[in-house]
């Protein structure tokens, strides 16, 4: 199966999208069709060894409109030329607009010359006066409003051309009521013109005098000028739907500098090679994805993430396409280019799903597939039952070409489809990644989200969180002996004792003779003296009293940690805690979800001492432990078959099926391809609050969409029995044809508007700070754990007063900082300069200040709530 996209010339309105898909649905092979208005795209299925690109091409062609294949180019320039034809469309817009009104309100002057005067005390010239004035003049008058009127079509001479192409092919759309109601005004203007020229030549001045004042001219130039403007408008306000993707091309540099042949040199970006060594300097884009090799600098990645603090890079790290160096200088091996990079496929991926189409708008596919003919047999029925009822013809011919006029297709086309491009494009901004229409309408039905947790809802690696030395024996020497024993050893705990030894300083001894236990733990000699590391049934197995720190060891455990005990010469050292420390941002993203109304769930292979542990430390509603990977994927089925929408959230390949399986899978940014690529939603700053995020977008979107369509089903229902004169003989309502444009016009627009109050979404927390460079780049403290449990104790309250924070990037520090602390909860507020303490267990002022101080800040005094 092959999925190709093509570009459609010629498409209008619904109507013409609907008889393009219903053209291509009909080929041998194709088993999907999706064309959208909104981008003039056409996204299509098929079995390539019974159709191709040419027949597909050719069913386009038939329905009346054009296509072709998309150029395939890399980075930024393929990008460039796809936005082209739209930005073309807009200036020819703008020019047919501008020949319109310059002679538009000439022929309304020339035509209502009286009526101004009458209303707006607008003077009239004596030539004005002297040659059209009076019904002996009536040839002139009437054939001057017949001159001014040709170039108005000829300027939009595009709606007859498509509008009776269209009606050719038995399809009609937009355009063909437009060009049949212009047209049968400015028929029947040019036969008036020719019954007041004969009139007047046999001298019947009555005759003349009536046709006189039908000419209908100023009425087919008012509706083909308004409708001119309120396509310009909704071409413009169409272009600001797709700001998002504009705004991510616009961020691949044009040059880079690479080493070629030893030295320096400056070629276009586009040129990159993957293999290439690239040359960054401050405040410069990095042109293409890859890993650096010499130097250092933090890294601005909120265009990619919506993560505004910096990132420090190092030889080693990953840096993405259209990030923003900001600090030192270095180098790095291009990996990925063109249309290879990160960024290349995030336009990719915010570009399908706007082609895609959520299930919301097939209601309004279907209305509009029958729109257009609807309205062509309501205006006929009209014209001839107000014959029917003794009307004059004139009379009968307003009221039928204000109904073809009035009728607009173009709101219901576009009710979802701008929505979705705005609402993918906000997402996107924001570092979450919607890979269609559809998964961005069922988000906002999910009752239950599933959470992974290794990786998911903690960091997914190891971190000590308590050392518990015994009596008489320094801290430092347990992690130093610790350090030593576990340094051989390649188990996860044994990185974490590591990790921790070198935030510490301190360097591990030499060990000799090391042996690793099986299922208990390791063994060694340090400093000549026999040591051992492991669980306390190696104590026990040793004959070591472990009992002095029995009681810590099981607290920890009951906390969701792993407690390892370490010997040295028969003698019990200590204890260390290790455990997968719980994300910074969980208990916030899970307290958002449940204040939503949405049931969270916890899956997990690990223990239920664990599971428990962290159940309870983030509020979670239910933790199932001990769940082999298929068996997440029967959890989701079974909460499925109680009748609730499914998220699952996970980041591995063991968390595949389950995405799959749920009704949104999202997907954490820093897993794997397999999850990725089985996800829905794909989360590029691995941060919980981001789920909620993506839920509250979803019904932000689709309450936009619903409006739309009751605006747009509104709209047609009072306006067509409007210009119909279906109150005409009850209330004296009649829409004339000018007033009909004039509504049809802006209805576009109104639904293209409320769609881009979309633009105006926030994130809530941290997640959705404003993306752009940190005011004041102080150096990032390392990464600090969390507790995996808070003592259900009394909480008390401090608030502390601190100097020298400056921007967001200085409170996410501080609160990381004071956050580290077992049993604090800080809330910086930034414009206060000062953080406010939710101490869950006693912790003493200089611990705090302390923590404030070593981030770089100034605490200046903690005061008691």
């Amino acid at each position: 199966m092959v999925k190709q996209r093509f570009n459609v010339t010629g498409m209008s309105c619904a109507a013409c999208s609907a008889a393009v898909e219903k053209s291509v649905g009909r080929v041998k092979g194709v088993r999907s069709v999706a064309v959208s208005l909104l981008t003039n795209s056409m996204a299509v299925d098929y079995d390539p060894a019974e159709t191709g690109n040419g027949e597909i091409i050719k069913a386009v062609e038939r329905a009346g409109y054009g296509a072709s294949v998309p150029a395939r180019a890399g980075g930024k320039a393929a990008s460039v030329r796809a936005a082209s034809p739209a930005e073309d469309a807009r200036r020819a817009m703008k020019t047919r607009l501008v020949v319109s009104f310059v002679f538009w309100i000439p022929l309304m002057y020339l035509a209502m010359h009286h009526m101004f005067k009458m209303w707006f005390g607008l003077p009239v010239p004596p030539f004005m006066e002297a040659a059209f004035h009076g019904t002996e003049n009536g040839a002139v008058f009437a054939f001057a409003q017949f001159l001014l009127l040709l170039p108005i079509v000829f300027a939009n001479w595009s709606y007859y051309k498509n509008g009776f192409r269209a009606l050719a092919h038995r399809a009609p759309n937009m355009d063909s009521l437009i060009a049949l109601g212009s047209a049968a005004a400015i028929a029947y203007g040019v036969f008036a013109v020719f019954r007041i020229g004969y009139s007047l030549g046999h001298g019947d001045a009555a005759t003349a005098e009536r046709y006189l004042q039908n000419l209908y001219f100023e009425s087919a130039g008012t509706i083909l000028t308004l409708i001119t403007l309120g396509k310009y408008l909704e071409a413009r306000s169409k272009g600001k739907t797709s700001e998002a993707i504009t705004r991510l091309m616009d961020l691949a540099p044009k040059k880079a500098t690479v080493i070629r042949e030893g030295r320096e040199v400056e070629i276009p970006a586009e040129e990159i090679a993957a293999g290439d060594v690239v040359v960054v300097r401050p405040g410069q884009s990095i042109p293409a994805d890859g890993v650096v090799l010499e130097g250092g600098s933090s890294v601005d990645q909120s265009a990619l993430t919506g993560e505004s603090i910096p990132v420090e890079k190092r030889p080693g790290d990953s840096v993405s396409a259209a990030t923003v160096n900001k600090t030192g200088s270095f180098k790095f091996r291009a990996r990925k280019v063109g249309a290879d990079t990160t960024l290349s496929q995030i336009i990719r991926l915010v570009e399908d799903a706007v082609a895609s189409k959520a299930p919301i708008q097939k209601l309004a596919d279907r209305v509009s597939g029958i729109f257009v003919p609807v309205v062509l047999c309501i205006a006929v029925v009209t014209a001839v039952v107000w014959m029917l009822l003794g009307k004059p013809f004139e009379f009968s011919l307003s009221a039928a070409i204000a109904v073809l006029v009035i009728s607009c297709p173009c709101a219901l086309g576009l009710a979802t489809p701008v929505a979705i491009m705005v609402g993918t494009g906000r997402g996107a901004a924001n570092g979450i990644l919607i890979k269609s229409a559809e998964a961005l309408e069922t988000a906002h039905t999910v009752g239950t989200v599933v959470l992974d947790k290794t990786g998911t809802v903690t960091e997914g690696k190891p971190r000590v969180t308590d050392v518990a030395p015994a009596a008489g024996v320094p801290a430092r020497e347990l992690l130093q002996i610790a350090a030593a024993l576990e340094q051989p050893s390649e188990h996860p705990l044994a990185e974490a004792v590591m990790e921790k030894a070198k935030r510490e300083g301190i360097a591990p001894a030499e060990t000799k003779d090391f042996r690793a236990l099986p299922g208990r733990g390791v063994a060694a000699s340090v400093g000549g003296a026999s040591c051992a590391a492991g669980n306390a049934a190696l104590m026990e197995e040793l004959g070591i009293d472990s009992s002095a720190l029995h009681a810590a060891a099981e607290r920890f455990a009951q906390d969701g940690k792993t407690p390892l005990y370490f010997a040295r010469g028969g003698s019990l050292l200590g204890v260390i805690a290790a455990a997968d420390v719980v994300k910074p941002t969980s208990r916030e993203a899970v307290e958002q979800l449940k204040r939503m109304g949405i049931d969270v769930v916890m899956l997990t292979g690990d223990n239920k001492k664990t599971a428990e542990a962290i159940r309870r430390t983030l509020g979670i509603d239910r933790a199932v432990a001990e769940v082999l990977p298929q068996d997440k994927e029967k959890e989701v089925r079974r909460i499925q078959k109680s009748g609730r929408r499914v998220a699952m959230v996970g980041d591995g390949i063991n968390d595949a099926p389950a995405l799959a399986r749920a009704d949104v899978g999202i997907a954490i940014g820093a897993g794997t391809d397999v999850a990725i690529e089985s996800a829905d939603i794909v989360l590029m700053k691995s941060d919980l609050r981001d789920v909620p995020t993506a839920i509250r977008l979803s019904r932000a979107t689709i309450r936009n969409i619903r409006e739309n369509l009751f605006w747009a089903f509104f709209y047609n229902s009072i306006g067509i029995p409007l210009a119909a004169g279906v109150f005409y003989n009850l209330f004296g309502w009649m829409l004339s044809p000018m007033f009909a444009a004039a509504a049809m016009s802006l209805s576009s627009v109104c639904v293209v508007g409320n769609a881009l109050r979309l633009r105006f979404f926030k994130a809530k927390g941290a997640s959705g700070a404003p993306a752009g460079p940190a005011a004041c780049p102080r150096e990032q403290p390392e990464p600090t754990t969390v507790p995996t449990t808070v003592k259900e104790e009394s909480t008390m309250k401090k608030l502390m007063k601190i100097n020298g924070m400056q921007c967001d990037h200085c409170k996410a520090t501080v609160e990381k900082a004071l956050n580290s602390i077992r049993g604090v909860r800080a809330t910086v507020d930034l414009k206060k300069k000062s953080a406010l303490l939710e101490l869950d267990a006693p912790v003493g002022d200089e611990v705090l200040k302390k923590a404030v101080a070593d981030a770089g800040y100034e605490p200046v005094s903690i005061q008691a709530l």
